[in-house]
């Protein structure tokens, strides 16, 4: 037994916070078994869905919080109210809370009551105990981690052995079974263990995709075995591919630059179908997650090569960017205020400036490595922030008359390609007075001639065609299109 202490003189009676095990009273300690018979005693039951529970109010009086779960939406309400029930009662006399396997192990009111009252633990088995005696796993040899079932975190990793508790209804069982489905390798075996410890025990192994959802309960917990997945997983993969392939382990930052900027062009074509698309196209979202995966392998590539290098790891490259990006949204990590989209970039540019140090140097730095399109597009941004630029769209059309006119009077070929990239030039900016990204909007008109010029060659062999009827082809193949 340990005294836990919370704050002084909020209930003028001991508490005492016991265990019930995971089975039925033979399962409890002796000397908890004996404080529990205490006829001066109060005993507050979390709930009655427990053989010890059950047995005990045949044995004695027990108020039980079951009403709680009913009476509240959310479980911090439910363990909120339960605590308050627990101190009352405390204030006119000894009270005993008795809790489902032990007190240490997911019983979040326990904590609460601790907050507002002293009070002695009296640990007992846990749920765990036999979860790790039925699947074969040393803790401490091994490792684990304990989730719960209505908190899973954003990124889940089974990296090392998991146990998730609080499986307590069929469709949290169904949509868990579901998660660990998506990624998980042939032949995983799930094990679900349903009242672990007691008369009517159940333990299930199999598939995640076949978990009978009638196992869910109050009493129910999911053991899913360490195999690589996701984040984790993919991570895992790079290194070994850095160990074991002849191709990667060559690999070099600047052998992979081409292939960074493939598939980051890659990944703009598959965004670009998906965005002149219908939104709701799954298939289309597929393509997007496929080349967003080939993106992912060159950041995960570059990293690996640095963590050779002794540089820094993929940890250390998502440990910067949290950071960094902390730090330029206090909007949202701190106490500033930013009501719309114009404040938050504008404070962004001063954070970025500031981080730089006390000389910004010219306001064009930074975007020389640019491509073409992207760096007209943002030299024009950054000139318009002091007001060098045209007043309206009507000016920037007037510009790009005078360009053509003026490539038109280009005699050579330097002149030509230099008036011709005044004109880009002009285009740009015009695209930008559009509020129009020009590289998707080039890209979409690029994929449109793509899938229509494929479509004119289903008429059979172009090069015999004239003009003429490649442009009734064209036609013809622009006006069945859907796009």
């Amino acid at each position: 037994m340990g005294l836990v202490s919370g704050p002084a003189g909020d209930a003028s009676g001991m508490i005492d916070i016991v265990g019930l095990g995971p089975g039925d009273l033979s399962r409890v300690p002796a000397p908890t078994l004996q404080l529990l018979m205490e006829p001066e005693r109060t005993v507050i039951a979390r709930t009655v869905d427990h053989p010890a529970s059950a047995e005990l109010a045949q044995r004695r009086p027990v108020v039980f919080c079951d009403d709680l779960y009913e009476a509240f939406d959310s479980f911090d309400a439910v363990y909120e109210s339960i605590a308050e029930r627990v101190v009352r009662a405390a204030s006119h006399g000894p009270v005993i809370y008795a809790v489902p396997g032990s007190p240490s192990v997911g019983e979040l009111a326990v904590a609460k009551i601790l907050a507002r009252a002293n009070a002695a633990i009296h640990p007992a088995e846990s749920f765990l105990d036999l979860v790790f005696r039925t699947v074969g796993v040393d803790p401490l040899a091994d490792g684990f981690q304990l989730l719960n079932a209505h908190d899973l975190p954003a990124v889940l990793s089974f990296s090392m052995p998991t146990v998730i508790g609080h499986v307590d209804d069929p469709a949290v069982l169904g949509d868990l079974a579901a998660l660990i489905d998506r990624t998980a390798p042939d032949g995983l075996e799930i094990t679900v263990l349903r009242g672990v410890g007691a008369s009517d025990e159940e333990i299930w192994r199999g598939s995640p995709s076949q978990t009978p959802s009638h196992l869910a309960g109050v009493r129910t917990s999911v053991y899913v075995p360490a195999h690589p997945n996701g984040l984790v997983g993919v991570v895992d993969m790079m290194r070994r591919l850095r160990n074991e392939c002849p191709w990667d382990r060559k690999q070099t930052h600047e052998s992979l630059i081409r292939y960074l900027v493939e598939e980051t062009y890659e990944l703009i074509e598959a965004l670009d179908y998906l965005i002149d698309g219908d939104a709701d196209d799954l298939g289309a979202y597929a393509e997007v997650e496929e080349e967003l995966g080939d993106v992912l392998l060159q950041v995960l590539f570059h990293a690996v090569i640095a963590e050779d290098e002794g540089a820094f790891g993929i940890a250390d490259v998502a440990h910067t960017l949290r950071t960094k990006m902390i730090r330029r949204h206090p909007h949202v990590f701190g106490d500033i205020d930013a009501a719309d989209a114009e404040t938050v970039k504008r404070n962004w540019d001063e954070i970025k400036a500031a981080e730089k140090g006390a000389a910004p140097g010219s306001l064009l730095e930074g975007i020389a490595a640019m491509p073409g399109l992207s760096r007209s597009m943002e030299l024009g941004r950054r000139a318009a922030k002091v007001g060098f630029d045209w007043p309206d769209i009507a000016g920037v059309r007037a510009a790009i008359g005078e360009e053509l006119a003026e490539l038109d009077d280009a005699t050579t070929r330097d002149d030509r390609r230099r008036e011709l990239g005044d004109v880009l030039f002009s285009v740009v900016n015009l695209a930008r007075h559009l509020d129009i990204d020009p590289e998707a909007a080039l890209q979409s008109s690029a994929s449109r001639f793509d899938r229509r010029f494929r479509r004119m060659e289903l008429a059979g062999d172009l090069a015999d065609l004239d003009l003429d009827a490649l442009n009734a082809l064209w036609h013809e193949a622009k006006a069945s299109s859907d796009d």
